[in-house]
């Protein structure tokens, strides 16, 4: 007859421990084991590995979006709080306590940040900038146009590129706008303001976070 051994984490013997992941996380003296709560995520959010916690300063001034597992960690050694939970309850549990996943978090200590110089474009910042509407006609954009064509010249920089919708672009073509007749409704400008580095590389940010980025829910 078999030793029956017993569980680590204070499992009970013989319980079934496949039905949540884990993920182990070590900071010098913390040492915990986190258990996903056996709940289904809510829809198009993304899997909780790859989920993101945007991180404010202690001004409430956005610095970055996190790693859940590492914003977890600031907010069990003391070094931020909570400001917004996951919206969809996701609870997180270690061997000795339970903590709601968050979306938003604040550092306790207000930390300087160095100035940057140009933000780089990208496709999801420059969408944001133009609120995914055409420069052209306001309707959903889909691509991004060269207002003065690349084959006649035109830089790829914040001032030549816009949102567009495929209508618009197709008809365009490598044309200039006084060729068309056509006008900007605003001149293109690169954006201005931390978090906008945020947008140009988070694709999926939670809705809680628009608050604190600038933006209109």
């Amino acid at each position: 007859m078999h030793d029956r051994q017993p569980s680590p984490e204070g499992h009970p013997a013989g319980a079934d421990q496949r039905s949540a992941p884990r993920s182990g996380t070590s900071t010098g003296l913390l040492e915990t084991t986190v258990v996903v709560a056996d709940q289904s995520p809510a829809p198009g959010a993304p899997a909780w590995g790859r989920r993101r916690v945007l991180l404010l300063n202690a001004s409430f001034e956005p610095l970055t979006a996190l790693p859940l597992r590492r914003a977890i960690v600031l907010v069990v050694c003391g070094k931020a709080d909570v400001v917004h939970g996951d919206a969809a309850g996701l609870v997180l549990h270690s061997a000795t306590t339970s903590i709601l996943a968050p979306s938003v978090i604040k550092l306790c200590t207000f930390v300087r940040v160095p100035h940057r110089g140009r933000m780089p474009m990208t496709r999801a910042a420059l969408m944001h900038r133009d609120r995914h509407r055409c420069t052209y006609c306001g309707a959903r954009a889909e691509t991004i146009d060269h207002v003065v064509p690349r084959s006649r010249g035109g830089e790829h920089c914040w001032e030549n590129c816009v949102a567009c919708c495929s209508r618009c672009n197709h008809r365009k073509g490598d044309r200039l706008l006084s060729e068309l007749g056509w006008k900007l409704r605003v001149a293109p400008r690169a954006p201005r303001g931390q978090h906008w580095r945020l947008l140009a590389t988070v694709l999926d940010a939670d809705p809680q976070w628009l608050p604190y980025l600038g933006e209109v829910a």
